[in-house]
């Protein structure tokens, strides 16, 4: 394993790029738990069946020159550059994204730093224009994303800051307490024209039906249709059956 890994990163170099698909470094990270290179812990663990751990991490190995060495910026053999960006502390190597390292996450992050605050109470970095604008949920990166089940705090994977706190890689909704994602209006108006241009058999015309609102979490009793119920206090149609349907005596 420890062979293919460095031939890959030669290879790549040769052909003009330099690491994995994951990170442009060069160098290979010597795994303190097998003793196996690989160009990062990424690759390892899709490999392995155990984590690396990047913080105990203390040896790497030259792509160019294939000296083993402590772990830092420069190979002291050759002088090639593992990375424009180097984090001691994550060993961390990759072209210059304008990375910085947050205490309080434990890791690195993409910035610029500037552009971003750690909220406490969250245990995470969001950006500045959230800062005292976002809902807080406690250590709300601490857990898996609910729709691709991968680690929110140490994804490479953006995560999007919910109106509820929530976060998720990818989705509409949050599964969790099912408020819309996103800004459904212009959805909600398209949905308005279908249903306006579907009309329901006869025999449901005079149907109506409660409702809960996902969204604002308000109750209301709304005309049974196919394609979705609206609700009648903030026009979402993110909303569920909250009853069965009746005929509406006052339309009979």
């Amino acid at each position: 394993m420890a062979a293919s890994a460095w031939e890959d990163g030669a290879r790549g170099q040769k052909q003009g790029r330099r690491g994995c698909e994951h990170y442009d470094r060069g160098c290979l990270l010597k795994a303190p738990c097998c003793d196996k290179l690989y160009t990062c812990r990424l690759c390892h663990d899709n490999n392995e069946d155990h984590q690396l751990d990047r913080f105990k991490v203390t040896e790497v190995q030259c792509i160019k020159c294939e000296k083993i060495q402590h772990a830092q910026q420069t190979c002291e053999e050759c002088s090639t550059l593992f990375g424009e960006y180097y984090c001691s502390i994550c060993h961390l190597f990759d072209k210059d994204k304008k990375q910085y390292h947050c205490e309080n996450c434990g890791i690195c992050r993409i910035g610029p730093k500037e552009d971003f605050f750690h909220c406490l109470k969250c245990n995470l970095c969001l950006a500045m224009n959230l800062q005292g604008k976002h809902k807080c949920i406690e250590n709300v990166s601490r857990q898996n994303c609910p729709i691709c089940l991968e680690d929110i705090h140490t994804s490479r994977v953006v995560a999007h800051v919910l109106p509820c706190g929530h976060l998720l890689h990818r989705g509409y909704r949050c599964p969790l307490c099912m408020h819309s994602a996103l800004d459904m209006t212009r959805y909600w108006r398209q949905l308005d024209d279908e249903v306006a241009q579907t009309p329901m058999p006869s025999e449901y015309q005079n149907m109506t039906v409660d409702i809960l609102c996902n969204d604002c979490n308000g109750r209301s009793t709304v005309q049974f249709h196919i394609l979705g119920m609206k609700c009648n206090i903030c026009d979402s149609y993110n909303t569920a059956q909250a009853g069965g349907c009746r005929i509406s005596l006052d339309q009979q």
